[in-house]
């Protein structure tokens, strides 16, 4: 680490990659282990996994997993949140498999919701809620497929069940009365989340000390240095918790400020003993094809900032506007992103089609190609593995 006079010590860019695909656990072959558990310890070092229902590939929370762990099956996932229970869904900056460990810490927005329900479900009635918790109570975990409304309304978003009780059934998992207990597709089930998690008392909700000590915490784990920005992503009522947090912790010295090559007006963080270790060149030249919602590309500023490249999501900009392609997914090679490639898999001709092929910087060789390509087969082949529901994906 250079080290300048008057201002914190500047990490170098390679370093910082280093440090956080180490975070990310992308460095080496198999960080997790394989089987169930694996999936299990690697939503708890993540701190989330987020869920999306663009499925022209593998859904991203399959596929997120797939990356950190090459003999993941759809059914791991299935068994962690409906037979272990040791993950939930609920949300962070967006829906997301979180750890159960970290229950208490999502408990307190639960609550808040249900104090200042959001506007999207200011038309459930209390009737309506009671009558939906009622029916679960009596006839046990329900999905929408098993409700039939008398009453059914036209669509106000192009996302809305026509069901009335659709919104009832969010409203209950978004205050906590309801536990999302097996999805299948994007098919999901809900009960009510004492019985769902076996409590006879629920668990005290986390302090806001302690949810901006949570953040902070599991930020520094699954990306190495932080910023303000990286912790409270897409939360920013979270920030002036956080700074106190950062604040607190660099007065103990267990935080150290340091600044990012080429970045000098932007405050990162991190522990004195990620510093120390850091000088460890990355020892890697594995090929990862990630997905746009992975937690290493998700936040595009940040990515920007530590690899040079601005992924555009572009399955919301019209065609003609496209650059990198519909679902154009980011090629992590070592610690370089080489390429982004837009796939679409073809299920019922068992096929993964190449959409388009876009080389990032000078990477564009036979060898770089003919290893990303190894990477495709292997991933075409977690595409087309057998699934534990109807529709080929979970």
């Amino acid at each position: 680490m250079s080290q300048r006079s008057t201002s914190p010590p500047v990490l170098p860019l390679p370093m910082a990659r280093a440090i956080w695909l180490r975070a990310q656990r992308l460095d080496t072959p198999e960080p997790f282990g394989a089987g169930p558990e694996a999936t299990r310890a690697a939503i708890k070092h993540l701190g989330y996994v987020q869920i999306d229902t663009i499925n022209v590939i593998e859904r991203c929370h399959h596929h997120i997993l797939f990356s950190r762990i090459p003999r993941y099956r759809r059914e791991h996932l299935h068994q962690a949140q409906t037979i272990d229970k040791s993950v939930f869904e609920y949300w962070t900056h967006a829906l997301s498999y979180v750890p159960a460990d970290d229950m208490a810490c999502y408990l307190s927005a639960m609550r808040r919701y249900a104090e200042t329900p959001a506007r999207w479900y200011g038309t459930v009635t209390p009737q309506e809620l009671r009558k939906v918790l009622s029916r679960i109570r009596r006839e046990g975990p329900l999905s929408i497929r098993d409700i039939d409304d008398d009453d059914l309304v036209e669509k106000d978003h192009p996302w809305a069940s026509k069901k009335p009780s659709k919104k009832a059934l969010q409203l209950g998992f978004y205050t906590g009365r309801l536990a999302i207990s097996e999805r299948l597709g994007m098919v999901k089930t809900y009960e009510l989340i004492e019985r769902h998690f076996g409590w006879e008392k629920r668990p005290k909700p986390a302090s806001d000390a302690q949810i901006s000590d949570y953040l902070l915490d599991r930020a520094l784990r699954a990306q190495g240095f932080v910023s303000l920005d990286s912790v409270c992503y897409l939360d920013a009522p979270k920030k002036a918790g956080v700074r106190a947090a950062i604040a607190r912790r660099v007065r103990r010295k267990a935080l150290v400020p340091i600044r990012l090559e080429g970045h000098d007006k932007l405050d990162f963080w991190a522990r004195p003993e990620t510093l120390e270790t850091s000088a460890e060149p990355l020892k890697t030249d594995l090929v990862h094809i990630l997905s746009p919602f992975d937690p290493l590309i998700i936040q595009r500023k940040r990515l920007a900032q530590v690899f040079g490249y601005e992924h555009r999501f572009e399955a919301y900009v019209p065609k003609e506007k496209r650059i990198y392609g519909y679902f154009a997914l980011p090629v992590l090679m070592g610690d370089d992103i080489v390429a982004a490639v837009d796939l679409k898999c073809d299920r019922a001709a068992k096929h993964l089609k190449i959409q388009q092929w876009n080389w990032i910087g000078r990477h564009n060789s036979k060898a770089t190609k003919a290893r990303i390509e190894d990477a495709l087969h292997r991933f075409e082949a977690f595409q087309l593995a057998p699934s534990i529901d109807a529709n080929g994906s979970c």
